[in-house]
């Protein structure tokens, strides 16, 4: 289990440092068009982000071969 999170972060910061990587204009638009968001939208992004995210895991974890 704890070599399996170490690798899901790894690839977590991998993939959020690719954006910034290939295009930094475009990544420094997106983060002050987020920032002129209010706390309501961004916690409901979250929110949102979260349950997509435990979506796919419970899919995946259901559906393993035995």
């Amino acid at each position: 289990m704890g070599y399996s999170l170490l690798v899901a972060l790894g690839l977590l910061f991998v993939l959020e440092g690719l954006l910034p990587l290939l295009a930094p204009k475009h990544w420094r638009q997106m983060f002050l068009q987020i920032a002129q968001l209010s706390d309501g939208q961004i916690r409901f992004f979250g929110l949102v982000a979260m349950l997509f995210v435990m979506l796919l895991l419970a899919f995946h974890l259901f559906t393993l071969p035995v």
